[in-house]
């Protein structure tokens, strides 16, 4: 399963109108796979195993494979292997707090709801992932791929979190592992899914040029995040620049600014 990761997957549906418009029927729910899987890792109560891996197969195996990285999801001993792993303190002290803080996430549906039907206006083939939340170990924010997007609650716990404190996270990235950032890092990285980054390259004059290149294309997708948020989220210099250019070339398409086609 290939997947795009940000550092720092169960499911909705969009459907439309027959007059073209959104209705109750697209609005975004998130599903709670963090839930089944924090009773498994918390009790061991292999029946909620069994319904995660019948339940959300492709979720579980991105988990545990992509995530995770602990090995194939038929391996004979995997179960195991996923259970000792959260045996850890921190992990499992992390997994409460996860509950706690998120027990309600509807401000979270709102706020997707209203962002993926305005980028359905700006690009009218956008395909609606199937979004998720999980536990993973402080690795991803946000995977992205196969029509997928899960969301790693662990890293949404608060900039004044002890556990990241305590992993040595810098006030700058702390400042963005917070609840206010799930929605546009969402955003972001299913736009830059579709929008990918320039590939490396192998000089070194190349690569500064190319991170320019990169710096700019993450300026256009946050600038384009703004609009679908109708607030300015991001205030980067390219973020800036990008609103200038799209003021003076008021006829350029989403698909053009992020495809470069102009």
């Amino acid at each position: 399963m290939a997947l795009f990761t940000l550092v720092a997957c169960i499911g909705c549906q969009w459907q439309m109108r027959p007059d073209g418009t959104g209705g109750q029927e697209d609005a975004v729910t998130i599903e709670r796979f963090d839930q089944m899987e924090i009773l498994y890792l918390t009790t061991g109560d292999f029946a909620a195993l069994q319904q995660m891996k019948t339940s959300y197969p492709t979720e579980t195996r991105a988990l545990i494979e992509d995530v995770l990285r602990l090995g194939r999801v038929d391996e004979a001993d995997i179960n195991t292997r996923f259970l000792i792993f959260f045996q850890d303190s921190t992990l499992q002290s992390m997994m409460g707090d996860v509950e706690k803080q998120y027990r309600d996430v509807d401000d979270l549906n709102g706020q997707l709801t209203e962002a993926f039907r305005r980028l359905r206006s700006m690009l009218p083939d956008t395909e609606m992932p199937r979004i998720y939340t999980q536990i993973g170990s402080l690795d991803q924010s946000i995977v992205v791929g196969d029509g997928m997007l899960g969301i790693s609650l662990d890293k949404y716990l608060g900039e004044d979190y002890p556990v990241y404190l305590r992993y040595g996270y810098s006030e700058g990235q702390r400042r963005m592992m917070t609840r206010q950032y799930i929605v546009p890092d969402c955003l972001c990285f299913y736009l830059l899914n579709r929008f990918p980054l320039p590939a490396d390259s192998a000089t070194v004059a190349d690569s500064i040029a190319l991170t320019r290149v990169r710096r700019s294309h993450m300026g256009r997708i946050q600038w384009v995040v703004n609009q679908l948020l109708d607030r300015p989220f991001f205030q980067r210099d390219e973020v800036t620049s990008t609103a200038e250019f799209m003021k003076a070339h008021p006829d350029t398409g989403v698909e053009q600014l992020l495809s470069h086609t102009f």
